[in-house]
């Protein structure tokens, strides 16, 4: 798994490099160079530390959902930050999926099945994908061409959670696999999803995902300070939708981390909404980025090596 997981990491890496030279060359290099130049380097303090909120606020619904399906026996508040903030290296993978990773560490401590904790990295996700949706229906008079893929969304995350919550149609798809070996662990997912997704609980880390983004459109706000736009409730509305926006048509596009998508729609909507020079917004996004998708995955690179040194590989149990 390790030489794997470099080869990801690597791969996202020079996907990203190329995607902040495409992004630079598409906005005159030099003139996104003077932007970074002129950029007020003293809001960077505010930007990480809202960052560090929204990762705090994930982690307490990390640690609910851990606790919640009982997968968190044996281990202790340390190992659960650890185990969540080392997911965050995966966060270059295709719509997160790559969290999953979360799954195989915490079986070293304690042995859960993979196929019984996996569910939570699909629930985190999909109530961020929620909250997401719901921070960019902020703004959305304010861009109306987004409304169309916005109601499609919105449909089918109400058709998937329902699909999930009824119990007679997840009976019967499990019959009809019930001779495979899948059978068996797609029991236990499904157990742990019903659990993680009843009404109240999804109520409560939706809030809690909304309350965490909204603090990384916070963030947004200081970055665009940064490149001179005077911080108001409006920009705050703009940032917030742009940021979400932005943020969802990457995880859609189920490119690793969004790598591009995100970027480019960010560009493309600064320019049109705040309005600001191509050079500037390109600027702003790149900052953004880096201080929040590449923040992130520096600290599960560095969280990753303490958890590994704390429960090497060697103790991994057979459980499956």
């Amino acid at each position: 798994m390790g030489q794997t997981l470099r080869r990801r990491i690597m791969t996202s890496v020079i996907i990203g490099v190329v995607v902040i030279a495409a992004l630079g060359l598409l906005s005159d290099i030099g003139q996104v160079g003077a932007s970074l130049e002129t950029f007020s380097w003293s809001t960077i303090p505010a930007i990480l530390g809202f960052t560090a909120i929204n990762y705090l606020l994930r982690w307490l619904k990390w640690d609910i959902y851990l606790r919640h399906t009982g997968a968190g026996t044996g281990v202790s508040r340390t190992d659960s930050a650890l185990l969540f903030c080392a997911g965050m290296v995966m966060a270059v993978t295709p719509g997160k999926v790559g969290e999953v990773l979360k799954s195989y560490l915490l079986r070293r401590i304690n042995g859960t099945a993979v196929s019984t904790s996996a569910p939570i990295v699909v629930a985190e996700r999909m109530t961020d994908g929620i909250a997401m949706l719901l921070l960019m229906a902020v703004g959305l008079t304010l861009y109306p061409p987004a409304a169309p893929l916005f109601y499609v969304l919105l449909v089918l995350t109400v058709l998937g959670i329902a699909g999930i919550q009824s119990e007679a149609l997840v009976n019967r798809l499990l019959v009809m696999i019930a001779k495979t070996r899948f059978a068996e662990p797609l029991q236990n997912a499904y157990q742990s999803s019903k659990a993680l997704l009843g009404w109240r609980m999804l109520l409560v880390s939706t809030v809690l995902s909304i309350v965490s983004w909204f603090f990384e459109c916070i963030a947004f706000v200081y970055v665009l300070q940064g490149v001179g736009i005077i911080p108001t409730l409006l920009v705050l509305q703009q940032a917030t939708f742009i940021f979400a926006a932005s943020t969802l048509f990457g995880l859609v596009s189920l490119i690793p981390g969004g790598l591009g998508v995100s970027e480019a729609s960010s560009t493309g909507l600064l320019v049109w909404m705040i309005p600001m020079s191509q050079a500037a917004a390109t600027a702003a996004t790149l900052v953004i980025r880096f201080g929040t998708l590449w923040f992130g995955v520096a600290l599960g690179m560095v969280t990753l090596g303490w958890f590994n040194r704390r429960y090497p590989e060697a103790a991994e149990g057979e459980k499956e």
